[in-house]
């Protein structure tokens, strides 16, 4: 019997509100932050690059996390997500465990979380792909960025470390270089 590729995405929030005047009497709650003006931007831009890039995703599971909340708004995809309250701030053992768990029917899934977790599981998983792409997301996994790994496995509980390859890494800046990364003050 031959295996079915799964394809799975990855995509991590967009850039985050740090500000002071955000926070909600001034001790704002990690998981209550959401979004600042460029994190929008680029939510907005990597939205347009997912649904271009031509996977119909089957399965959306999300991070409550108000970020991602946001992000997912930004970008927007049409999709009903499935938010997991296991995938705010998950390791990538936590976010094995979520794809495995997934829909049979499901042929690509796209889950939306933070960092480190949604990088350590590109490197858990990918045993290799376009050297270039392993690279760059072992390298950075930057806010808004959005991986595609081609799963060989029949079905999601299948999935294991180094069943995928790499197959699609993109940051908004590779799409805008205005969304690079800021920078830092002289001093």
């Amino acid at each position: 019997m031959s295996k079915v590729v799964k394809l799975l995405g990855l995509l991590r929030h967009a850039k985050s509100d740090w500000s002071e005047s955000e926070m909600r009497g001034g001790a704002q709650r990690d998981f209550d932050r959401g979004l600042n003006g460029r994190g929008r931007r680029g939510a907005a831009l990597m939205g347009r690059h997912i649904a271009d890039h031509g996977v119909r995703w089957d399965h959306l599971l999300a991070s409550p996390a108000e970020r991602v909340r946001q992000t997912f708004a930004a970008t927007g995809l049409p999709f009903q997500p499935d938010w997991r309250e296991r995938a705010y701030l998950a390791d990538a053992d936590t976010l094995l465990e979520l794809v495995q768990a997934l829909p049979a029917a499901a042929t690509s899934a796209l889950v939306m979380a933070h960092n480190p977790g949604l990088q350590d599981l590109v490197m858990l998983l990918a045993h290799h792909g376009e050297p270039g792409l392993c690279a760059a997301a072992a390298e950075k996994f930057p806010t808004a960025a959005f991986a595609v790994l081609e799963l060989d496995v029949a079905t999601w509980r299948d999935a294991e470390p180094g069943c995928a390859r790499l197959v699609h890494f993109a940051r908004p800046r590779d799409l805008d270089p205005a969304l690079g990364p800021e920078p830092h003050p002289a001093g």
